[in-house]
């Protein structure tokens, strides 16, 4: 910058800040104010109406941390402000800290219409544009005192302020004071054609245009009288009209501008606080759209839009309107914004159903796009669920996060594991909270990576993470970028409109094949273990209530509960959000979430059982009944509260079962080789005839041999299921990182409290190991049943510790360069040497029910059902698998899992990826005893292995119709028979929504269906 640029600028800065700006509302009157302090958690508007306000001062300390205050303003409009445009203004001791994160309010009208979210940067209730004189004024605002856990934006400090229970009682802010005001609309306008020119002045290299750009700055500043801006505000526009008038460029790079307002359903505050935070920022945008008719706002995230239906039906009428005119768009079509990675396959399914069909029902809108730019990372799954659901396009901003890679593309074709291409946007803008500000656009242009054969990107304006969305301001400046020479083009549209030419223009994009990593956030794979474990638990179980209920009713003719089955659908998949499974809220959530999860289940189990019930004949036959949820048949040992079988030392018994893949089977007798244990010199050999296994005086596995191979999965000379604790101090984020360094130092858990035999066969032997350390102490039991391939390490843990992780370490002998994982509908192949930077930077890695490494004729699984994160190194002689157990990050949670935990892993030598497929379902999936009977057929059966049945179920149009989804597990081509355990008259390919695609021809209960690989399929079968 030239001096005279430079003093230019520095003049500006202060005539800015002390003359033009404080002259924007050149006349104010007091507003009367009382108060009402609410003295729990918020109440409805009628309750607050009614309440007993008291005088309310400007200057008066307000809001203990998470508390709501409701102030009633009064006054009236003086005469001699007719033909001016008036504003009340409110400020609730607003600092500067990012709008969404500090004390916010929603304003209502006296019939308890929501009129409009009050916030830093925004916090006027507009009264008229122009005043008639005289008008009535009479609002009540809804003050919340949200504080703020984190402050900062990377290394946040423990904080008490994360859960109402441990963050005080002493208020947070100081009223300021709300009043009448009138603007100047002169002084309104030249404060934004001074902030768009000088800003683009900025930005702009030295040259002809940056310089007329600082002088005609300099010439208004000369024709405005500090003594007289409201006066002298017009000859200072007109100075600066000229350069505003130049267009842009030909060349320029092209800007879709849509208004955004990311609302984290979870996140710095509980769920109940987003409710009010998705009224404040709809309330705001739907009154903004009267003033600036040209702005687009795209919201994702159903569960927000069904919040205020439901509570705010004022605002839901007007959403609805907003949306029929165009100016509010859904988009995303998700129930929530969520994690991608850590949901199952059906989850990541249903949040695409829900989603979509809450935006059809709702607005007869079918959204086209996935919408998640802050999820950390994303699922190669996921095309193809986008393209079955009826997207065409997908958008994303977090992984311009990354920490060493950038992804090459702005635009380009994600490519699934299946083959399926989706339409993807990156927007190089790099943030999904823009103010339109000149320096953001020129990042846009010069970070946007397919210049050349492609010309726009989006960028997606307006306040988030907390909501907030856009403001006056910033449609003012879009309004002077439509058009201006130096800075890209800038135009408010749909994101709709934006994908549909931009796909037009770049047809031929590259492709991006595989999992959209974010080198970042890796921890979150981890993080708050029982949530996972939660979630867990609940998907596989709303599987078996889905499945035993449609059962009942196709068998029985029992009612099958749509309601109830949708009411814990649409919690689980809430609780899936991006901050809440992924375990990075603070307290107050986690504990919202753990306790949602046990009511979940219960209501699960409640709804299984009166299936069961259903399903309970006549014969005595019937208390020997055994559930086999899974999709293939077994024949294993069951564990549970029975009187057969034999006895172990909890008081449950462990007997023989036989049953088909989806159905009903029986207990029955065991004639296979007996599990044995003995114990010889310090080592404890179990040994069932298909695997044999050897447990040390460390209570660590020397030896693991499978009988088919006659080879050891332990590599030689190492002991397998080894504890390991690393500190756990990232450079930021604590939740969220798991950083390189943590690999530096590392504790082995070897010494035991005691390794001894609990159960000595011969259907069930186990050896109890319990360690102590630090605070903690962990008891594994280690299980093997008769005739089962698998290792079950059944772990409680007492965590106590502080910033340090827990590792459970297999050393395996097997020589790859790569390890398989399974994720949602299939699996996934991930490189674990460290040729390049890509793969260096995936040095953890999340996974479902197995991770699976292997030589071409033998490989081993690690089997878990809770556990997420892993990592997989490569030694001499060994491929090391670790799991991911436990964390104890400080922030934003300060007692992140200092919790007991309880999970199990499994060690499964001499298996292919297919046996892993089948054994994961298994661990998660236990056979229940319960009292049903077992002559009703499984409902519907595949014939290929290979092809997995996910989900059985009505379907939701309450026709009686039976939904099956399925797909092919193993990366193969496959054809399979689908067997339906009742008559079937047609079978019918459906999309996710349940909508025809293709007809398929059926007889004699049977139809055959083929799939590619790693195909998922839908299929209603009319009985």
């Amino acid at each position: 910058m030239h001096d005279r640029e430079r003093h230019t600028a520095a003049r500006l800065e202060r005539v800015l800040a002390q003359r033009i700006r404080p002259a924007l509302y050149p006349l104010r009157r007091p507003l009367a104010v009382t108060a009402w302090h609410v003295p729990g958690e918020p109440v409805a508007v009628e309750h607050a109406f009614a309440a007993d306000y008291e005088p309310f001062d400007p200057g008066t300390p307000w809001g203990p941390p998470w508390s709501t205050m409701w102030l009633h303003l009064t006054g009236a409009v003086p005469a001699d402000w007719a033909g001016r445009h008036v504003d009340v203004l409110v400020d609730l001791g607003f600092t500067d800290a990012w709008p969404g994160f500090q004390a916010e309010g929603l304003a209502f009208d006296a019939l308890g219409v929501p009129v409009k979210g009050i916030a830093p940067r925004n916090h006027h209730v507009p009264v008229a544009a122009v005043a008639a004189g005289n008008e009535p004024i009479e609002l009540f605002v809804e003050a919340a005192a949200n504080p703020m856990p984190m402050p900062g934006f990377r290394a946040w400090p423990p904080s008490p302020l994360g859960d109402r229970t441990t963050a005080g009682t002493e208020p947070l802010y100081r009223f300021e004071g709300a009043d009448l005001a009138v603007r100047d609309e002169a002084v309104w306008h030249l404060i934004h054609d001074l902030d768009v020119l000088s800003q683009l002045g900025d930005q702009l290299p030295p040259g002809q245009r940056r310089a007329e750009i600082w002088y005609a700055i300099g010439r208004a500043l000369d024709a405005l009288d500090l003594h007289a801006v409201n006066a002298t505000a017009p000859a200072a526009r007109e100075v600066l009209a000229p350069v505003l008038a130049r267009p842009a460029h030909a060349s320029a790079h092209r800007i879709s501008a849509v208004g955004h307002a990311h609302i984290d359903t979870a996140w710095l505050w509980p769920l109940r606080e987003t409710v009010r935070k998705a009224t404040r920022t709809f309330a705001t945008v739907t009154q903004l759209a009267t003033e600036y008719p040209e702005l687009v706002f795209a919201a994702s995230q159903a569960q927000q839009y069904a919040w205020i239906r439901e509570r705010r039906p004022q605002l839901w009428q007007r959403i609805a309107k907003a949306v029929a005119d165009g100016t509010f768009v859904p988009v995303g079509g998700m129930w929530v914004e969520s994690d991608t990675n850590l949901p199952g396959g059906e989850a990541l399914a249903r949040q695409l159903i829900h989603g979509k069909r809450f935006f059809l029902e709702a607005f007869g809108v079918e959204t086209r796009e996935v919408w998640l730019p802050d999820s950390f990372g994303y699922s190669p799954a996921l095309p193809q669920l986008a393209r079955l659901a009826g997207n065409d396009w997908f958008l994303t901003q977090k992984l311009s996060w990354n920490a060493v890679n950038r992804i090459p593309h702005s635009t380009f074709w994600w490519e699934g594991i299946d083959g399926t291409r989706v339409f993807t946007h990156m927007p190089p803008v790099d943030t999904y909270n823009a103010e339109l500000t000149a320096a953001e656009l020129n990042r846009a242009q010069t970070q946007f990576a397919d210049a050349g054969p492609a010309t726009m990107s989006l960028v997606p304006f307006g306040y988030g993470d907390g909501g907030g969305g856009p403001n006056r301001d910033m449609l003012e400046c879009a309004r002077r970028l439509r058009d201006l020479d130096g800075s890209p083009a800038v135009t408010i549209r749909s994101p709709a409109e934006f994908f549909a030419a931009a796909q037009a223009e770049y047809a031929d994009a590259p492709v991006w094949v595989g999992e959209l990593y974010l080198e970042l956030h890796r921890a979150t794979y981890t993080t708050q273990a029982k949530t996972k474990a939660g979630n867990r638990r609940s998907e596989h179980l709303l599987r078996e209530a889905e499945l035993w209920a449609a059962t009942a009713a196709l068998h029985r003719g029992s009612p099958y509960p749509y309601e109830r089955l949708e009411r814990v659908w649409q919690q689980v998949l809430t609780l899936q959000f991006h901050d809440i499974l992924p375990g990075s809220s603070i307290a107050w959530v986690n504990r919202e979430a753990r306790e949602a999860y046990e009511h979940l289940q219960a209501e699960l189990e409640e709804l299984i059982a009166e299936a069961a019930a259903a399903l309970r004949g006549s014969a005595p036959s019937a208390s020997n009944a055994v559930l086999n949820a899974a999709p293939h048949a077994r024949d294993e040992v069951v564990v549970g509260v029975f009187a057969d079988g034999q006895a172990l030392p909890d008081g449950r018994h462990a007997a023989w079962a036989s049953a088909p893949a989806l159905g009903i089977g029986m207990l029955g007798a065991y004639s296979g080789p007996p599990v044995t244990v003995a114990s010889v010199d310090g080592l404890t050999t179990v040994d069932n005839g298909v695997l044999r296994v050897v447990i040390d005086g460390d209570g660590l596995i020397t030896s693991a041999v499978d009988a088919r191979s006659g080879r050891d999965a332990i590599a030689a000379g190492q002991r397998g299921n080894l504890l390991q604790l690393h500190p756990d101090h990232p450079n930021n984020w604590d939740a969220w990182d798991i950083d390189p360094h943590y690999r530096n130092t590392v504790t082995d858990l070897t010494a035991a409290q005691s390794v001894a035999v609990v159960a000595d066969g011969p259907l069930f032997a186990a050896v109890e190991v319990v360690r102590v350390f630090g605070a903690s102490t962990i008891t594994q039991t280690y299980r093997l049943t008769a005739g089962s391939p698998r290792l079950d390490v059944e772990t409680v843990v007492d965590w106590r510790e502080s910033e340090k992780v827990l590792k459970a370490a297999f050393p395996l002998g097997v020589h790859t360069d790569q390890a398989t994982t399974e994720i949602q509908f299939g699996h996934l192949r991930r490189p674990i040497h460290t040729n390049t930077s890509w793969d260096d930077a995936r040095f953890e890695i999340w996974a479902h029910r197995w991770l699976h490494v292997g030589e071409p004729s033998y490989g081993v699984a690690v089997l878990n059902d809770a556990t997420y994160g892993h990592d997989v190194t490569r030694g001499p002689g060994a491929t090391t698998v670790r799991l991911t157990l436990v964390r104890a990050p400080h922030s934003p949670d300060p007692q992140a899992d200092q919790d007991v935990h309880r999970f199990a892993y499994a060690l499964m030598p001499g298996t292919g990826v297919g046996d892993a497929t089948v054994e994961g379902y298994r661990l998660n999936l236990p056979l229940r005893v319960t009292a049903a009977e077992s002559a009703y057929p499984s409902l519907v059966t595949s014939s290929h292995s290979g092809v997995i049945v996910e989900a059985v179920k009505l379907a939701d149009d309450r026709s009686g119709d039976v939904i099956v989804r399925l797909y092919e597990a193993r990366g193969d081509r496959a054809e399979t028979r689908l067997t339906a355990g009742f008559p079937m008259r047609a079978a019918t390919i459906v999309d996710l929504l349940e909508r025809h695609v293709a007809e398929v021809a059926v007889g004699d209960r049977e139809a055959v269906v083929a799939l590619r690989p790693f195909q998922i399929l839908t299929l209603r079968l009319s009985a």
